[in-house]
């Protein structure tokens, strides 16, 4: 049923290097968040219209999963992970040039449909791996596919002040270039085999869903933690460049540091999955979300108070992440990249739905509607738990 060609085991320098991949892949997606203020007023957009280029990108990631993802499993994975970073940098080139923001949104809509290389990157890791040390590695991948997220706000901040909100996706192409002839030369070449053509794959992740709780639970869960994750962020650039704060792009890209921490602090979820440990791990992580909302609601008056609740908030979402993915991968581990694609599907289309209602709540009820929805978000995500929670894998 199923070949793979022999590999050797990971070393620390290609982790690192598929680390780096992946979060600059992924951070492709998130550059707009702290410029949409500016690209607002380049347009000429309501705060609802800005934030709707957030969920392109997040809805073109969504299909990109469901449709591109499961490919890993038919082609030889080092030709498909180039290919697909180049095609990403194209989508980037165009959102440079784009004159209106149609051509932007097109431009943003082929990044995020590209950019799922990630996602194909972090199942060859988790393949390559040993077995004792797979939940450390894919820890090790997602922490950087989550700091290619949160830093992607502090350099968008900081090219935007010296050159304009353009000069952000002309070097960010120019990088997934180069990081497209690097994945070449230092991947290995990994194909694995099925007898499934690719209609079948679309349909074996739905059957995957119907007939594996444990996959539906986790995806439920990771949804909920980053539909947090996005109402959080969405919104952030309007708060802190508004009358609170009058923040400009540069330091509003710094809190994109601040997320760095917390998602660097939940590295250890994946040893302790490895551990058994991961039924804690999730416990312990939605709640430090339910609470992190009293510290992001107070920020409204209060920076310190905002920091702490963002470092609460990327540690609980990074942990619970980390610790749903090693879980997934002990299920079915001939079936890694349509797992992946199923659960990374749901995973982001909670980020687009919590984009949308983000916008949608600053604009009704300011920053605490923001809270208000974030809060809501954590208490769904601990009922599907409570009701997930005694499968035994879960």
């Amino acid at each position: 049923m199923k070949k793979t060609t022999k590999h050797s085991p990971l070393s620390p320098a290609l982790i690192i290097l598929m680390a780096v991949a992946t979060g600059l892949a992924v951070a492709s997606n998130y550059y707009p968040q702290p410029l949409l203020e500016t690209i607002a007023r380049a347009f000429d957009l309501s705060v609802n219209q800005a934030g709707f280029i957030v969920t392109v990108a997040q809805l073109g990631y969504a299909c990109g999963l469901m449709f591109i993802v499961p490919l890993g499993d038919m082609f030889e994975r080092r030709g498909l992970i180039v290919l697909m970073t180049l095609l990403s940098a194209a989508g980037l080139l165009l959102t440079a040039m784009a004159p209106t923001l149609t051509i932007m949104l097109v431009g943003t809509a082929l990044t995020g449909l590209f950019s799922v290389v990630a996602q194909i990157l972090v199942p060859l890791a988790a393949t390559l791996a040993e077995p004792e040390r797979r939940g450390k590695v894919v820890g090790l991948i997602m922490s950087g596919l989550l700091l290619g997220i949160l830093l992607a706000r502090t350099v968008a901040g900081a090219l935007a002040s010296l050159g304009g909100w353009r000069t952000v996706y002309w070097v960010a192409s120019a990088l997934m270039i180069v990081m497209a002839l690097v994945l070449w030369r230092k991947l290995p070449k990994h194909q694995q085999k099925t007898d499934l053509n690719y209609p079948q794959l679309l349909k074996s992740i739905f059957t995957l869903f119907i007939h594996t709780p444990v996959l539906r639970t986790r995806a439920l869960i990771g949804m909920f933690c980053f539909a947090n994750f996005s109402i959080l962020w969405t919104s952030m650039a309007f708060l802190l460049a508004g009358p609170a704060y009058h923040y400009s792009e540069a330091v509003i890209g710094l809190f994109g540091l601040v997320g760095a921490a917390g998602a660097l602090a939940a590295t250890r979820a994946g040893h302790l999955a490895d551990k058994g440990k991961a039924h804690l791990t999730t416990t312990a992580g939605l709640i430090l979300l339910l609470l992190s909302w009293a510290a992001i609601a107070w920020g409204q008056h209060s920076v310190i108070s905002l920091i702490i609740g963002i470092i609460v908030l990327d540690l609980s979402v990074q942990g619970v992440h980390i610790t749903n993915q090693s879980v997934i991968y002990k299920t079915m581990p001939e079936a890694r990249n349509r797992l992946t694609a199923g659960y990374m599907t749901t995973y982001f289309i909670g980020g687009a739905v919590g984009s949308l209602i983000s916008a949608s709540a600053y604009q009704a009820a300011g920053w605490y509607g923001v809270s208000a929805a974030g809060t809501v978000m954590c208490v769904l995500n601990l009922l599907v738990w409570l009701k997930g929670y005694k499968y035994k894998l879960a």
